[in-house]
């Protein structure tokens, strides 16, 4: 699923200082030590580069403008006899990284790249993350190249994945990416890209899967103040996560098939469409009771403030207990579907930030040859659940969220602000959570009557502090009518 993320302007310098107490308090690594930076040195200046070479392909990328630490390029291109193929290249970081060496015993450490809304903490060294292992333009770098044959509907036909050197052409970002294929000048790698991720998007449809396209939440100056809101993702998002999609899909295909690999489940909440149908209403959105999640979702407007709000609400209430599950010797767990996708599906398109994606690359790359995986890949499989679980993303996201929103009303307390109940946390139904319709802002609410979820209320601010280690920094008081 994908994450809330948050955009912090140059301005709110007291909101950075909270951010800083955050991460002391969650303890996050300021430095890599000596003996990391130097081991990473040492491989960026002379990686394991493989035989083949794929450098002819004319790769490009699409990350935010900002962005260094690239995993993914691709080339798109129509097939002589029909249909689509797809070339999607991955760092190869198991090309800079030594098993059992200080940059991999300090990767097990992080697990994962942390993202806070000011700044990054990264799962390697800059010097490989932002440099050798990393898919820049103009830059000959070892990858997993993922060769994809899709037929006219944009089905899989054959997929391949091999080690090569490859070569970026052309760095894009989302915006420019958009621009070019809006007005019918994006050359036609790039013009593919729309047509073959709105067919992955309809199979998707077909196969029960959903896209949450949450938008990004911004803090933004207003006069003498700052608030946040909502910036829609644009199409392009969609159909670059769908070539991800593709590549993951594929991934758990061939580990199942091969009786070891690691997979990413998700599951389905019970009572989530239920609890989603009350806050539809209270928003004002028309829920037709012929139409599924997945269809309402589809036909929301991120864009639209009450949208947006509805589909944040939707990425932590439709779905629950996510998490990673190993497997070996064609043992395969009864319940391996990734339920927002509708599919067995894995980790494997961000080894730069994400150290599940490593191995899986592995895995697949011994599948496709037919042999056993690497003994180090082997032997980490089993703990490998256990150390993604561990990550502190989710917690850097939800505290990051916590931090900017006290940061936000901290001069507004005893203010009154118009929202609605999306969930309730006691029997009593004294307790609940409130979302604003302005600025967009989610907290917990007390109240001295009984609330209903998806009902809207009035509420008064009672306390918005961004240092406070507890987990409510921001609470509201119900104001009855």
């Amino acid at each position: 699923m994908p994450r809330r993320h948050i955009h912090v302007t140059g301005a709110a310098e007291d909101l950075r200082a909270a951010l800083r107490v955050l991460r002391t308090r969650m303890q996050v690594p300021e430095s890599f030590p000596p003996a990391v930076l130097a081991e990473a040195e040492a491989a960026a200046a002379s990686p394991r580069l493989p035989e083949y070479d794929a450098t002819d392909i004319p790769l490009f990328t699409i990350d935010p403008p900002d962005s260094r630490d690239l995993d993914q390029a691709m080339h798109l291109a129509r097939r002589p006899g029909g249909g689509y193929r797809v070339h999607y290249a991955i760092a190869d970081v198991a090309a800079f990284v030594t098993p059992g060496g200080e940059v991999d015993k300090e990767a097990h450490r992080r697990v994962e790249t942390l993202y806070f809304p000011d700044e990054k903490i990264p799962l390697h060294p800059p010097v490989l993350s932002e440099g050798a292992a990393s898919l820049l333009p103009d830059h000959t770098a070892p990858a997993l190249l993922w060769s994809f044959d899709l037929d006219a509907e944009g089905r899989q036909v054959a997929v391949d994945v091999r080690r090569a050197r490859v070569r970026s052409r052309r760095r894009l970002d989302y915006a420019g990416a958009q621009q070019l294929i809006d007005a019918g000048t994006a050359e036609e790698p790039l013009a593919l890209l729309k047509t073959v991720g709105t067919l992955r998007e309809a199979l998707e449809v077909e196969r029960g899967g959903v896209s949450l396209d949450l938008p990004e939440q911004e803090v933004v100056e207003t006069g003498d103040t700052y608030t946040l809101v909502y910036r829609a993702p644009r199409r392009v998002d969609g159909w670059n996560e769908q070539i991800s999609l593709l590549t993951g899909m594929a991934a758990a295909d061939l580990m199942i098939a091969a009786g070891t690999g690691i997979l990413r489940t998700l599951g389905a909440a019970p009572d989530g469409v239920d609890k989603l149908r009350s806050s539809a209403s209270a928003l004002g959105i028309e829920w037709p009771h012929h139409f599924s999640y997945a269809k309402l979702i589809r036909s929301l407007d991120p864009g639209n403030p009450r949208h947006a709000a509805f589909l944040m609400d939707a990425a932590t209430g439709l779905f629950e207990n996510s998490g990673y599950i190993a497997f070996d010797s064609g043992r395969l767990p009864d319940s391996v579907v990734h339920s927002a996708i509708a599919d067995e599906y894995t980790h494997c398109t961000a080894p730069l930030r994400r150290l599940v994606d490593r191995y899986v690359g592995e895995l697949c790359l011994a599948a496709v040859a037919g042999q056993a995986p690497p003994g180090w890949v082997e032997d980490a499989l089993s703990k490998l659940p256990a150390e993604m679980d561990s990550g502190r993303g989710k917690d850097a996201d939800r505290e990051s969220m916590d931090v900017v929103e006290a940061a936000l009303l901290k001069d507004r307390i005893d203010q009154v602000f118009d929202g609605f109940v999306i969930d309730v946390k006691d029997s009593a139904g004294r307790k609940g959570v409130v979302h604003l319709r302005d600025p967009a802002v989610v907290g917990t609410v007390k109240s001295q009557q009984r609330l209903k979820q998806g009902k809207p209320v009035k509420v008064k601010l009672t306390k918005a502090d961004p240092k406070d280690p507890a987990r409510d920094k921001v609470l509201f008081e119900h104001v009855p009518e």
